[in-house]
């Protein structure tokens, strides 16, 4: 398989072809849709929803990689159980950057989550603002548990700590609250502390659903644990497949979608942490090392512009008052056609996120 016949699958697993109208149709749901940056899930949704565009009836947790994402409230307690480390390696590569800090507790990894787990549960009772919450359960805590913040000046729970443990002891994030508010889950049910390696292995089978091709470095990095942990929980109904010389997996089932995709003849403007640019083979999304560069920044990334079935440029928006200007930047010359699509996708944008009035202005 060459790059552009896997991105084409994923074009159409991705539901960029817009012919989805509920959100419980979309396989970007159903795999966990992040919600980072402003408006980061309802322009994703966007891109892909042929109809009202609302995250309405989906649940927003702290679940993969202890990122915000929206769930089917049907699909949330398997994801939960997904979260359950396997053992003390997969808790501790859940902390993620912040691995020395859990480590340096002297405890056991998975000992130390599930205490903060009971901890967030018990302390939050009712909707509680994050900096609440925080300062409460860091009360009930071990001195090794958290940090002294310089932004905050506070001492407070290790951030990931928090992220990890707030699903496990039955939290929640309420979708558009500003600050960031947890607030306990509907029959959230006793604390789980017994690994469900079916949950964890559904997570990685959705990642390669969803992706098409991918090895288990890719997946477990997705899914923000340790190649080894993935190892084990890695599928059983999968086929090699070749893709650029490099050997990766997919479900069997799914072979003749990848054989035979639809062709990716549309214009989209996805963006910044999209599910789509969220595949961990970056190389293959964007062979060039540059262009990489300037999709994947180290602070602010931008939205991406996919055209003709690749990632053709970037864009950029900046609202005053009523009036959102939206900036594209493509790597190379576009047909007409395309930049009026494009440009029709960027009255899109502003409309979704409410803006009367709306410019696009091409850079580069």
């Amino acid at each position: 398989m060459d790059r552009r016949q896997v991105l084409a699958y994923r074009i159409a697993e991705h539901g960029l072809h817009r012919s989805a109208r509920d959100v419980a149709d979309l396989a970007v749901v159903r795999a966990g849709l992040q919600d980072s940056m402003r408006d980061t899930a309802l322009l994703a949704l966007a891109a892909r929803l042929d109809g009202p565009v609302s995250p309405d009836g989906l649940v927003l947790a702290w679940t993969l990689r202890g990122a915000p994402h929206y769930h089917l409230p049907a699909d949330l307690p398997s994801v939960i159980r997904a979260l359950v480390p396997l053992d003390d390696a997969d808790a501790l590569a859940r902390m993620l950057w912040q691995r020395k800090e859990l480590a340096a507790t002297g405890l056991a990894a998975s000992e130390v989550v599930f205490t903060a787990a009971a901890a967030l549960r018990e302390v939050v009772k009712a909707p509680m603002t994050k900096g609440a919450v925080s300062t409460a359960v860091t009360r009930r805590l071990p001195p090794s548990f958290a940090r002294w913040c310089r932004g905050c000046n506070a001492t407070h729970i290790h951030e990931q700590l928090m992220r990890i443990a707030s699903p496990l002891g039955g939290l929640r994030l309420v979708a558009g609250a500003s600050p960031a508010t947890l607030a306990p889950l509907e029959g959230r049910g006793r604390l789980r502390k017994t690994p469900d390696p079916a949950a964890a292995t559904a997570v990685v089978a959705r990642y390669l659903r969803l992706n098409g091709p991918a090895s288990p470095g890719e997946a477990a990095e997705f899914a923000g644990t340790a190649r080894a942990v993935v190892d084990r929980t890695w599928p059983s109904d999968l086929v090699p497949v070749q893709v650029e010389g490099k050997t990766r997996y997919l479900p069997e089932d799914r072979l003749p979608a990848l054989e035979n995709p639809p062709e990716p003849e549309l214009v989209r403007l996805l963006p910044p942490l999209d599910p789509f640019i969220q595949a961990r083979d970056k190389a293959l999304l964007v062979p060039d090392p540059l262009r990489r560069k300037e999709v994947w920044k180290m602070l602010g990334n931008p939205g991406v512009l996919i055209a003709d079935g690749d990632i053709a440029g970037t864009w950029r928006t900046k609202g005053s008052g009523t009036k959102l200007t939206v900036t594209l930047t493509a790597f190379d010359p576009l047909r007409p056609a395309v930049r009026e699509e494009a440009e029709a996708e960027a009255a899109r944008v502003a409309a979704v996120r409410g803006f009367e009035k709306h410019a696009v202005t091409w850079a580069g």
